[in-house]
């Protein structure tokens, strides 16, 4: 599903993003992604979604290598990869249910779907009786839903996120992992990139940390 093979990214300023990584997630896994400020976890998820792209090594998602993925072909590639960020990334001008649908929009869908689609997005996000709402009346837990639900609607086979509970509470940012889990039961591939080790222990899954854009461990790797 997901490959990494020595994959290095070294940014204009001479920053080095990630140097060497290797790292394989199959079909439906969740991985969890740890490491400091800086360790290399948001340009490991910016890598997988074409956000940025490597400056050596080979990077695969779905079989399809994105070394060689040609800048027409980038749009499709983003529709198969749902993005969620830390900082929700909502249209202030826009209702909850515009924000959700707006993937859709773009990919030229049709009225009705786009109905269906939204609605049953924001009801598994426990957030249907709020679509008219503006994203400014939402708390942050509620903001970080929408995320959540304009990120599942196109209902890509993998789904990023990046430190999606960075901003909320304890109670909430365990309400938002467990809703994460719950995807990735129906097959979802998940890679989510937290510093918080203390939350996403009880869960037992695999959890690579990376330190100055190297694998420091992997729980996942064979012994």
């Amino acid at each position: 599903m997901i490959r990494f093979d020595n994959v290095a990214k070294r940014y204009p300023t001479g920053r080095e993003g990630l140097a060497g990584v290797s790292l394989q997630v199959e079909p439906g896994e969740l991985v969890f992604v740890t490491g400091h400020s800086g360790a290399g976890k948001s340009t490991l998820l910016k890598l997988i979604g074409l956000l940025e792209r490597a400056t050596r090594g080979q990077v695969w998602v779905n079989e399809r290598n994105l070394n060689r993925l040609k800048a027409r072909d980038v749009p499709y590639h983003r529709r198969e990869v749902g993005m969620i960020f830390q900082d929700h990334r909502l249209l202030a001008d826009r209702t909850v249910f515009d924000n959700v649908a707006l993937p859709l929009v773009v990919a030229g869908m049709g009225h009705q779907e786009i109905q269906r689609r939204v609605r049953a997005a924001l009801d598994k996000v426990g957030l249907l009786g709020k679509e008219r709402s503006q994203p400014i009346s939402l708390s942050g837990g509620e903001q970080q839903r929408v995320g959540i639900a304009r990120a599942l609607v196109s209902k890509p086979p993998v789904l990023l996120a990046d430190e999606p509970t960075g901003n909320l509470d304890p109670e909430l940012s365990r309400e938002i992992m467990e809703l994460f889990l719950q995807f990735n039961q129906v097959g979802v591939t998940m890679l989510i990139a937290t510093h918080d080790v203390d939350l996403i222990r009880g869960f037992g899954k695999r959890i690579v940390q990376l330190r100055e854009g190297r694998i420091l461990h992997d729980s996942g790797a064979a012994a």
